[in-house]
């Protein structure tokens, strides 16, 4: 399986991508209020593609290396605690989610990564290549937080490359301007971030961007205190960060030098 590493995770990206983009038209949310729609396309997909090349560059093995790394050197907790595997799989999936959500909720809190994290809010809609807009430095970082997380867990790396798909998936997903139907988006948010449940995560109004930071699991939001249920203006919530909605804005050198332009919160 970890020898086909690159392959699992483009051809999972591939088809979870496309599938949303076909969500998008069959069961659109809000249809007919795209202002910009695939003119964001450009810089969204620029900056995932760069963002992949500088990992590339300078950690190639990342995540998954830093596991096969420690694995085999027995380091870590879950070796440590004599974890069986059947446990630990499991475990370092819901440990590495909840990290994200904590290192989420540090981006907001502290300036110099707001700068580097408002890129991704900027965006002025939403939909699956938001999932995938993050400054390139952002994506450095956090790759760095996985793997020293990784090590300290002593995680499988079968399980470190799962978390990494279903992040990467849920993503997109949790992005995309779908409409699902009552029942189900009711159902299915109990056990993961909904697009309608992380809208109000990419409100305007800042009491609501400091919300909903699950990326996967919605049970941090919950146990944390950070959960709302929807945005207070419902339908016509305004997406976005003022002052970052010019399409000029949403090119792809704009994006990447965004960080060191304007006040950082």
């Amino acid at each position: 399986m970890l020898l086909h590493e690159p392959l699992i995770r483009l051809g999972v990206f591939l088809g979870v991508f496309l599938a949303l983009l076909a969500l998008e038209r069959v069961a659109p949310w809000r249809a007919g209020q795209r202002a910009l729609g695939m003119r964001r396309w450009p810089g969204n997909l620029g900056l995932a593609v760069l963002g992949a090349l500088l990992v590339r560059a300078t950690v190639p093995a990342a995540a998954v290396g830093a596991a096969l790394w420690a694995q085999a050197r027995s380091i870590g907790l879950l070796p440590a605690l004599g974890a069986p595997y059947w446990l630990a799989a499991p475990v370092s999936v819901l440990l590495l989610d909840l990290l994200i959500y904590w290192q989420h909720r540090v981006t907001h809190a502290v300036p110099l990564l707001w700068r580097l994290h408002r890129v991704h809010h900027a965006d002025p809609e939403l939909d699956a290549t938001s999932g995938l807009r993050f400054h390139p430095l952002e994506i450095l970082l956090s790759i760095g937080v996985k793997m020293a997380a990784v090590v300290a867990l002593g995680a499988p790396a079968v399980a470190v490359l799962v978390f990494e798909v279903l992040l990467n998936a849920t993503a997109m997903f949790n992005h995309a301007a779908i409409r699902l139907p009552v029942r189900l988006e009711r159902w299915l948010r109990l056990v993961l971030v909904t697009p309608e449940m992380h809208r109000t995560h990419h409100s305007e109004l800042r009491a609501e961007t400091d919300s909903c930071y699950g990326f996967c699991l919605p049970w941090w939001d919950h146990l944390f205190g950070s959960y709302r249920a929807a945005p207070a203006a419902g339908e016509e919530v305004v997406i976005g960060v003022a002052g970052w909605r010019d399409p000029a804005q949403q090119r792809l050198d704009q994006l990447l030098l965004q960080p060191v332009r304007g006040r950082a919160l």
